[in-house]
């Protein structure tokens, strides 16, 4: 499985930063070629990443499996597990809130299903280019809606 983290300082208060992660819809505005459908928030909640090209593409569906927002003086936590048939794994968002705003963790683990370690090091690799480019546009602190 490609292993990855993103962690970012930000401006934005520890609810702001969250809310603007978890609103798994936004997250196609930053990853090429992909779509997110939500059916909510919440821990067992769904959603799903459509990655495609004209009719060639792949859904990655993920289930919330823990869900706690961030507090004024405690962090917020999300995991998220890959239930798809191409993407398995787990992704885990921390939001700690800091005197300056907040610090933002990013964690995942991901494999593209029955490729073995093939494909483990090339993935690590755009992995972390589009999580890094999805924290990096999500927390953008000069978007208007704080």
């Amino acid at each position: 499985m490609a292993r990855f983290e993103v962690s970012r300082e930000t401006s934005l208060p520890a609810e702001v930063a969250w809310n603007r992660l978890t609103s798994w819809e936004s997250h196609g505005r930053f990853i090429p070629l992909t779509t997110v459908t939500s059916s909510g928030e919440g821990a067992g909640a769904t959603f799903c990443a459509r990655t495609a090209v004209g009719p060639f593409g792949f859904d990655d569906i993920m289930e919330i499996t823990a869900w706690e927002p961030p507090t004024d003086d405690s962090p917020g936590r999300c995991r998220i597990v890959k239930r798809g048939r191409v993407v398995g794994g787990w992704a885990e968002l921390v939001v700690t809130p800091t005197a300056a705003g907040a610090t933002v963790r990013w964690l995942e683990e991901a494999s593209i299903r029955r490729t073995g370690r093939v494909l483990e090091l090339p993935s690590r690799i755009v992995s972390r280019i589009i999580f890094t480019r999805l924290v990096d546009g999500l927390l953008d602190v000069s978007q208007a809606s704080h």
